[in-house]
């Protein structure tokens, strides 16, 4: 058994770094038996201390319900790994290539190849499945991981280092903890891929600091996903549908709906049966154990300054809890919608990340699509209607990481399509055969035999030949 390494120092991690690129290069092409084993140890160490893990979450919230972590992390992780595990074997499979005539005869494929040592960053707002997947994938691909886990979540930290060391090989994965230096020196080290998931502006700092290395980089970061309600869906549905993706983790979900556009007839009618939603959902939010704190102090008191600039600048806040006093709920921050927000308002700038949720009125559909495309490009775009006519608007008219119809955030849990931002809100993603592929290298292998065709066209030139082979293939 492996005790948690209390080094943190850059000289520490890289050892680890070290040891793990010498345990690739002793297997640099894992079979499918030896991937699915890993995956395996993966899946037992999260099952086996299933209890224990949504513990040291809760702790590191001060609350965390306990059915957040297991919709929201346990659940979805497993998923992943057991969706993985059963089509590796097709993903790995080499695939077949067409040669032309002119290059005949040769036979051609391409082999996903791992790419070696891959460097994991997690964030603290679902520590455990922002670290599982990229994970997953990552072994999936044949690779081997060192991962820095957030000093936010450090019961998490902690425990999750230990297991590591309990259930893999020190060749395979290594966990490491620390604060912001060694999230620096970590991602200075020279991975063969990194995936960060966190805030733009931290995301900017890893992306400077890999590409000394040279190292490509997937950044899973967020921004403000917008909510788009058409009048061809009943407002009280619409509300109904919103406050579970809202208020899941306490709104800290970087895909969470983060403000609403609503025609403007209609927002006093969703103010009122969001209220009802939320209040049926979480009778009461100090007590409630199903109703998760904000991550701590810092956190909460930028929150708390969202809503009282709004406030003060002319919004109203609508609180769907037993107080209108917003310190009487200790460490938590009841739902909140907004109303009258003006645009200058650093809630309609920043990614909220709580329970909050501006609500902007517009007049006509264009508006709303002309709304969302003068601003950064979201990590998810969340249209409620049933007209049919949407679609077509919605998908081939703004630019979004995913775009997802009459629902909100379970895009997230289905392995078979990608996860990933564009522009601001990211670059790359990863998920299912996604990430198999973000994590392999597609090597093209080109064989030829004992006969080269192409000796016919070696100098001294034969003008003839050239000219026949243009008109065969040059036109």
């Amino acid at each position: 058994m492996s005790e948690p390494n209390l080094d943190t120092s850059f000289g520490a991690v890289e050892t680890q770094f070290n040891v793990l690129r010498r345990g690739y290069g002793s297997l640099p092409y894992p079979s499918v038996a030896v991937r699915k084993q890993r995956l395996l140890k993966l899946k037992a160490l999260i099952l086996d201390n299933q209890d224990a893990l949504i513990a040291a979450i809760s702790a590191d919230f001060t609350i965390r319900a306990s059915n957040d972590t297991l919709s929201a992390e346990v659940l979805p992780s497993i998923m992943g790994i057991n969706d993985t595990m059963k089509k590796l074997g097709r993903w790995m499979k080499p695939e077949r290539k067409f040669v032309n005539l002119l290059f005949q005869p040769a036979t051609a494929k391409v082999l996903n190849q791992p790419l070696g040592v891959i460097g994991i960053i997690a964030p603290w707002n679902y520590p455990l499945f922002l670290t599982v997947g990229p994970l997953t994938s990552a072994l999936a691909a044949g690779n081997v991981a060192l991962v820095k886990v957030s000093e936010f979540t450090p019961n998490f930290g902690v425990l999750f280092e230990r297991l590591v060391g309990e259930y893999f090989d020190e060749t395979e994965i290594r966990v490491v903890n620390g604060d912001v230096s060694v999230a620096q020196a970590f991602s200075e080290l020279p991975f063969d891929h990194m995936l960060f998931t966190g805030s733009t502006a931290v995301g900017k700092h890893i992306m400077r600091a890999a590409s000394q290395n040279l190292t490509p980089v997937t950044l899973e970061l967020g921004g403000k996903s917008p909510v788009v309600i058409d009048p061809s869906m009943p407002i009280r549905e619409a509300a109904a549908r919103l406050v579970f993706p809202k208020c899941v983790n306490a709104g800290q979900t970087c895909v969470a709906p983060d403000y609403v556009l609503c025609p403007k007839k209609d927002i006093e009618e969703f103010v009122q049966h969001f209220m009802v939603e939320a209040k049926r959902q979480f009778p009461t939010v100090s007590d409630n154990n199903d109703y998760t704190a904000i991550i701590n102090d810092r956190q909460r008191a930028r929150l708390v300054g969202y809503v009282e600039e709004a406030v003060a600048k002319g919004a109203k806040a609508h609180i769907a809890g037993e107080s209108d006093d917003l310190a009487d709920y200790g460490a938590k921050l009841p739902p909140i919608l907004l109303t009258n927000v003006p645009l200058d308002c650093a809630v309609m700038q920043d990614e909220i990340f709580g329970p909050i949720l501006p609500i902007i009125g517009y007049e006509t559909l264009a508006e709303a699509v002309r709304f969302i495309n003068l601003r950064p490009r979201p990590l998810a775009l969340y249209v409620f209607g049933y007209d049919a006519s949407l679609k077509p608007v919605f998908e081939l008219q703004t630019h979004s990481g995913a775009l997802v119809f009459n629902e909100a955030m379970i895009h997230v849990a289905m392995d078979n399509l990608p996860f990933g931002g564009v522009g601001p809100s990211g670059m790359g993603h990863y998920h299912g055969e996604y990430g198999f592929q973000t994590f392999s290298k597609a090597k093209p292998v080109l064989s030829k035999g004992r006969f080269s065709s192409l000796k016919l066209v070696y100098p001294p030139y034969k003008s003839w030949l050239m000219s026949s082979i243009m008109r065969i293939f040059g036109r």
